[in-house]
């Protein structure tokens, strides 16, 4: 069987990660990672690889920024001719970016069948740009893998058949898990100086956050408000902080040190990589985030969270976990740290099957519906016009065997680097 995964933004590399790994353990798959560039920090990505044992990607789009239109349509345009000569069983698409959607619909109209992990979210928030991919993606896939139970009636409701249906867990948790050992040896937190449970950790990215200034502002006021009792530590993406900059400087240039670790304020500092952001998180005590993953993350290791939106597509981290959504309003965010810095961790348990065996679930779901269910996209079609991609996809006039699949198929390593 032939499997294309499909990634293209940090969030996907950690989801991505156990079901790889999980692939490579299974002769009779033989797996193909795409990498649509979608987030296009080199250095970023390739720490991430790195960190959380992903090999390197077979082939690379390299798509870069631009508007949700501009990367919806050059995925799809340099994506379909490798589907077509690869002619896969299967595509896998996880989370919610924009590379989710575009390899769907690219993979669905080529009769290639669709599975898409992390189904059935719904944060019922159709100004939320994710929240379009996701309702977008259920609605073409085959095979809809989910987080929570709660997903399923989602999906029921807008007329997806049950049998498309699989409640498998959840694959950040696996990474989270399944990457622990390392995690819990970083020294980040000697790096910054910071005693365990006793500082916080933000992260903001959502544009209705920090694109407009007063929002951000307001948000920065609060948890500015909050770091006078301890410190709040912000990996910082360098768009946020030029956001920030703009805002009469009043926090540029701050950056957390050894030296300043009795101190309380909200330091900016550089963004982390996986092992070490995740080691931040797990000792901290309190989050603040706008992040879907982050309210899973902490939801699991325990950490009470502050949820800077007015939603989430993830109800199971508040039904069982630590998190609560406070909207954005500075005065309630400031009520709400108070009451989590001033009362007991409050209990929580673990969602169901958030064990971290999700993605042993999903390969075992793929290998017995693909190999019962004949390809029905072997018809001949027309071959899809040339377009200017990176060396790497030209490897892909054979395809690989699954002893070879990991190897620079292209015989220069460089040029196959993302």
């Amino acid at each position: 069987m032939k499997i294309v995964s499909v990634v293209g933004a940090r969030p996907n590399f950690v989801k991505i990660a156990p079901l790889l790994a999980e692939m490579r353990k299974h002769p009779d798959l033989s797996s193909c990672l795409v990498n649509t560039g979608q987030h296009y920090d080199a250095n970023m990505a390739d720490q991430f690889f790195q960190e959380l044992q992903i090999p390197r990607p077979d082939v690379s789009l390299e798509v870069g920024s631009g508007s949700h239109a501009y990367q919806t349509a050059e995925v799809m345009r340099r994506l379909e001719p490798i589907l077509e000569r690869v002619r896969p069983d299967a595509v896998v698409v996880v989370g919610d970016v924009n590379s989710t959607l575009a390899a769907a619909l690219t993979a669905v109209k080529l009769g290639i069948r669709v599975a898409h992990v992390e189904a059935g979210l719904r944060s019922f928030d159709r100004s939320m740009p994710e929240e379009l991919n996701r309702l977008l993606t259920d609605a073409i896939s085959d095979y809809l893998f989910l987080t929570e139970e709660g997903a399923r009636q989602n999906l029921l409701r807008e007329g997806i058949a049950e049998d498309k249906i699989f409640f498998v867990g959840n694959v950040m948790i696996d990474s989270l898990e399944g990457h622990r050992s390392l995690w819990e040896r970083s020294r980040i937190l000697t790096q910054f100086g910071l005693p365990s449970g006793a500082y916080g950790v933000v992260t903001l990215h959502r544009p209705s956050n920090v694109d407009d200034p007063s929002a951000l502002g307001s948000l920065l006021g609060a948890l500015s408000e909050v770091a006078r009792q301890l410190p709040v530590v912000f990996p910082c993406h360098p768009r946020t902080r030029t956001r920030i900059a703009q805002l009469n400087g009043s926090l540029s240039g701050l950056e957390l040190r050894g030296d300043r670790a009795d101190t309380t304020g909200l330091h900016c500092v550089d963004p982390l990589g996986y092992l070490d952001f995740m080691a931040l998180v797990a000792s901290a005590r309190i989050v603040f985030t706008d992040s879907g993953g982050l309210q899973e993350e902490t939801a699991v290791l325990g950490v009470p969270c502050l949820t800077l939106r007015d939603n989430t597509e993830r109800p199971v981290t508040v039904t069982h976990g630590t998190n609560r959504v406070v909207g954005t309003s500075p005065a309630r965010i400031v009520q709400e740290a108070m009451r989590v810095l001033h009362t007991p961790a409050p209990a929580s348990s673990r969602p169901p099957l958030w064990d971290g065996n999700a993605s042993v679930r999903i390969v075992a779901i793929l290998r017995d519906r693909l190999l019962r269910r004949p390809r029905t996209h072997d018809t001949p079609r027309a071959t899809a016009p040339a377009v200017p991609l990176t060396p790497t996809t030209n490897a892909f006039n054979d395809w690989p065997s699954s002893a070879r699949h990991h190897q620079d198929l292209t015989g220069d390593s460089e040029r196959s680097h993302t």
